[in-house]
């Protein structure tokens, strides 16, 4: 139970990680921006937070879903993923940590919120705030491919969690936005400096989280690849 409420609560991280990231956040800002819109409408700006968040879930739990019930349908692929999980996160945890540290850079930018789609999105009033999360949910950048399909998926595959784990992940990457909609609907002009301290602290996040990633890699390695351990 505590190994599982541990993976839980990693899945989680990683979404929150994802979301204060610098592209990601990026696409984050803008969706405060479209938010912002409706300020003076409180309760409209709580369900536009609220919308853009399911928006995000709904897209990770189907990923996770096809991609982690594809994987463990496949029966040589469940017994390969089931022999040599614990040997394959030693190595990916350790891409993932350099990546973090920008130790490995990957030249990948998001499709980010054309002209066009802002409008089709504006022309669905409220609704948009969903399809908005689903957009920006598929608009992957480096750290959050990385984030995503290199650490999210090998835990919901080790767990078999193609549900629960994706969408604690989707609940992470939109739970700032949700909480930027609460500080806009009770006071907008806490906004600004919430932004500016959450960028402060993403550089020292990141990066601690890609020393224990290299960390826990390491130890994956040779216990499970070398048997040093």
């Amino acid at each position: 139970m505590s190994e599982l409420f541990l993976g839980a609560l990693s899945a989680l991280w990683l979404g929150i990680l994802t979301s204060i990231s610098p592209c990601p956040l990026a696409t984050n800002i803008a969706a405060v921006s479209f938010i912002s819109r409706r300020i003076g409408r409180t309760r409209v700006v709580l369900l536009t937070g609220l919308l853009y968040t399911l928006g995000r879930i709904l897209t990770y739990v189907i990923l996770g879903i096809l991609l982690v019930t594809s994987a463990l349908s496949i029966p040589q692929v469940s017994h390969i993923l089931q022999k040599y999980m614990n040997k394959i996160l030693g190595p990916v945890l350790i891409f993932v940590g350099m990546i973090l540290l920008e130790l490995i850079r990957i030249n990948i930018s998001g499709s980010g919120l054309s002209e066009k789609m802002q409008k089709r999105v504006e022309s669905y009033g409220i609704l948009g705030a969903g399809l908005l999360g689903i957009v920006f949910a598929l608009s992957f950048c480096p750290i959050s491919a990385a984030l995503f399909f290199g650490s999210l998926l090998p835990l919901s595959v080790k767990y078999e969690s193609g549900f629960a784990l994706p969408a604690l992940y989707g609940l992470g990457t939109g739970l700032p936005v949700f909480l930027f909609a609460v500080l806009m609907a009770f006071g907008a002009q806490s906004v600004g400096k919430a932004f500016n301290k959450l960028t402060q602290l993403e550089w020292w996040i990141r990066r601690i989280t890609g020393i224990i990633f290299i960390v826990i890699g390491i130890y994956y390695c040779l216990a499970h690849i070398f048997e040093l351990t």
